[in-house]
């Protein structure tokens, strides 16, 4: 039994790490506790319940998770505080035994929050260090907690999928958050059209394997992309994730002349060198991912792909990362995620036996995210001059706004120009030069869009 009258009138604070589907999980979080009487806790202000959904990609992961946990226990002195997330999950008793950490969830109890949360206040106070910690082990976690919602952000995120059967060699994600599993397409739409009549124009679709869609109801993923076309008012789709041997032809021919699906793919590649992807127990080699890029910009030549390589990793040799440079360079791809390869306990990278040190690792990740500014600046000088729809989103008083064309061009709109009511409306722009950083173009208003 939860007993509503414990939450009234607390404010919460909240600090997510990692990645888009994190972030939806905690905005999820956010309006369960809001609609038990938890109010958001403003900035400086101290919070009666703090949680910090975390993530554990990597060793760096790990240690920010814990910087996160310190902070927010130290800013808000006998806060009630909840620890959840993937890092939450492979690390469940040793997070229990951080100093104010009250109540630890791993990804099959985090559904739960307010039971647990309730349960916790009425054994032993809300005030008292519980360190209580609940995880089940990898192949027990079989829940599926429903996500759509957008925060204080523009876009709405929805959780279509979680968990993960590929196993890659590097990759702790499917210890962490499970077997891949769904909910049915049938809810998915129900959610969009809730979305929709709140007023939302635009929503990121995320999960841990998106493509991996119906492992649970046996459904397809194009049918779920299908199905969420025909709902009216949604105006922007965007995939968040696609693996390259997930990504269907059939699929890309369908975004290509689809409604709302926006000519924008995230793509990860991880290596451009077929001996480390055997390495990594990737599926696919390059020959099948440079057909999924070619494929896309021949159906879409406006497409943004953004693509995932992972740097140093055991078993790449300099002549397989001089392999994944060019192979990266030659290919009509926009930007580069680059992230530097970190050793997990556990996994069978460590099997590897030959190791890139730390400082060649940053200097491959420099040589990357040169490739990949040089890439987007050129994608975006393209379009300088062009006129386009963009998608604003709230700034703070005096600020720029800032907002999204449809192929996934940052656009920057002057304090000047800049009004509140432009804050999830889409408004015709021309596209100007680059701001001063070259991280977005420079929007001139023309012609007020629907």
């Amino acid at each position: 039994m939860i007993d509503s009258s414990a939450f009234q009138g607390k404010k919460a604070a909240y600090y997510t790490l990692g990645c888009k589907l994190n972030f939806s999980e905690t905005s999820t979080f956010g309006k369960m506790l809001e609609d038990m009487g938890v109010i958001t806790a403003k900035k400086g202000e101290k919070a009666d319940i703090c949680l910090i959904n975390t993530c554990s990609v990597t060793e760096v992961a790990d240690h920010k998770c814990r910087q996160a946990i310190h902070r927010m226990v130290r800013n808000n002195p006998g806060a009630f505080v909840i620890v959840t997330g993937c890092y939450a999950q492979l690390e469940s008793e040793n997070v229990s035994k951080i100093e104010g950490v009250d109540l630890v969830l791993g990804a099959n109890e985090k559904a739960h929050l307010i039971q647990y949360l309730s349960d916790a206040w009425a054994q032993n106070g809300d005030a008292a260090s519980l360190h209580q910690h609940y995880s089940v082990k990898t192949k027990e976690i079989k829940t599926f907690q429903p996500s759509c919602s957008r925060g204080n952000r523009t876009r709405y995120f929805l959780k279509v999928q979680d968990g993960c059967n590929y196993y890659c060699t590097y990759c702790t994600i499917p210890f962490a958050r499970g077997n891949s599993r769904n909910p049915s397409i049938q809810s998915l739409v129900a959610q969009c059209e809730q979305a929709a009549a709140e007023g939302g124009k635009e929503i990121v679709i995320t999960g841990v394997n998106i493509g991996d869609f119906g492992q649970t109801t046996h459904e397809r993923f194009i049918d779920l992309v299908k199905a969420m076309d025909q709902v009216e008012g949604i105006k922007r789709y965007r995939i968040s994730s696609l693996e390259p041997d997930l990504c269907d032809d059939d699929l890309i021919e369908y975004c290509a002349q689809s409604r709302a699906f926006m000519p924008h793919f995230h793509i990860p590649l991880q290596s451009g060198s077929d001996e480390v992807l055997k390495l990594m127990h990737r599926r696919y080699d390059k020959a099948l991912f440079a057909h999924k890029v070619n494929l896309i910009k021949e159906k879409m030549p406006d497409a943004f792909i953004g693509v995932d390589v992972m740097v140093g990793c055991r078993g790449e040799t300099p002549e397989c990362f001089e392999e994944c440079y060019e192979f990266l360079k030659s290919l009509p791809v926009t930007q580069l995620h680059v992230f530097p390869y970190s050793e997990r306990p556990g996994t069978a990278a460590l099997k590897i036996p030959y190791v890139v040190d730390e400082k060649e690792k940053k200097k491959r990740s420099k040589r990357l995210l040169e490739l990949s500014d040089q890439k987007t600046q050129e994608f975006y000088a393209q379009y300088i001059g062009t006129e386009a729809e963009v998608l604003f989103e709230k700034a703070p008083r005096g600020k720029a706004m800032h907002g999204f064309t449809k192929n996934y061009i940052r656009v920057e709109l002057s304090p000047a120009l800049a009004k509140e009511e432009y804050d999830n409306q889409l408004i015709k722009v021309r596209l100007g030069d680059f701001n001063h950083d070259k991280t977005a173009l420079k929007g001139e208003l023309e012609v007020k869009g629907s």
